[in-house]
């Protein structure tokens, strides 16, 4: 077998020869990309493993969330997600089918970490609390100066922690994959995912919102997306204005007025209500919030930029398209 180019790591940067090396992540490139996944085997077994049968699913679904950032406050992110499965052949001929693995798969990364908080739980100055008499969940965070920055609390459902020190794809996806592999029948013998970001050469922005009145996982008071937005100005676009409301909501918490409340946090924004999954409440920086006097659905985020372009230009013609995370949004017209 000739030898393939691989890389150590948890996640790979660069090309190296390391097949002689064990109990390491390994990436190897392939038709689809570089995949990270878990390896002990011996050269012998390595080329096993390549005769092996192999599935793959590309753009499977995509993880909708947000993430706790020290720096940023609450980010909202979109992360494609493309799976390859090797494995023995069963009884049908398959290694699994197209079917199972769009329905088992996607159904566990759509109710772990989509539509969550993240918490890195290694972080300098973040406390989790879990509340033994309840499902509850508080997050709290004391930057350097010992001064509380952001304060959370919901269902538990709602918060998917990570045990480092920061929130990526390199740590994040050991335990989306790992959990993936113990879903799958034994004639599978590895399920490898691929993380990404969708190529954006445009102008796009991170926000993060809740929607009390979503009887899903909307809901859920910190979630997001990473959005690219299209402005047209008398059916032509406009790059400039789309640079200016990326900068606007760059990293920014929507809120609803009608969900703001007193704070007993002082210097902190709160917000919170009682949904149908059960009560969520959060203390943001005020700088990082952006206040509309509606719902903060995207179709409502696109009339709101849209209504904001007609005050400020009533002569010209606007058409908004605002992206909700990859490949769907809406379209306003004014």
């Amino acid at each position: 077998m000739a030898r393939l180019a691989a890389t150590a790591g948890t996640v790979c940067q660069r090309d190296t020869a390391c097949l002689n090396r064990s109990e390491q992540f390994l990436a190897i490139r392939t038709n689809s990309g570089r995949i990270a996944r878990p390896f002990d085997m011996t050269d012998t077994k390595l080329e096993q493993y390549f005769t092996m049968n192999r599935l793959f699913v590309d753009n499977l679904t995509v993880l909708d969330f947000s993430y706790f950032h020290p720096k940023r406050g609450v980010v909202g992110e979109s992360w494609i997600v493309d799976v390859e499965l090797v494995g023995e052949l069963n009884d049908e001929g398959m290694v699994f089918d197209f079917g199972h693995v769009k329905k088992l798969l996607k159904q566990a990364l759509d109710n772990g970490m989509d539509h969550t908080l993240v918490v890195p739980t290694q972080l300098a100055g973040v406390e989790v609390i879990h509340h033994a008499d309840s499902d509850m969940i508080e997050i709290r965070y004391h930057n350097s100066d010992n001064a509380l920055a952001f304060a959370y609390q919901s269902p538990r459902d709602a918060v998917y922690l990570v045990d480092a020190e920061q929130v990526s794809i390199a740590t994040a996806l050991p335990l989306l994959q790992n959990h993936l592999n113990s879903l799958v029948p034994s004639n599978v013998k590895q399920v490898s995912l691929k993380l990404r970001a969708e190529n954006i050469d445009a102008a796009f922005y991170h926000y993060s919102h809740g929607l009390k009145k979503h009887l899903g996982d909307c809901q859920r008071i910190c979630h997001g997306h990473r959005s690219r937005v299209e402005i047209f100005r008398n059916g032509k676009r406009d790059f400039d204005v789309e640079q200016e409301w990326a900068q606007r909501f760059c990293d920014i918490y929507l809120i609803t007025e009608d969900d703001l409340l007193p704070s007993e946090h002082q210097g902190l924004t709160h917000v919170g209500y009682d949904a149908e999954q059960g009560r969520f409440d959060v203390w943001l920086n005020p700088k990082q919030c952006y206040n509309m006097n509606s719902d903060t659905t995207v179709e409502l985020i696109g009339s709101h930029i849209c209504d904001q372009l007609k005050l400020e230009s009533p002569n010209d013609h606007w058409l908004v398209r605002a992206f909700e995370g990859v490949q769907k949004g809406s379209i306003a017209e004014r």
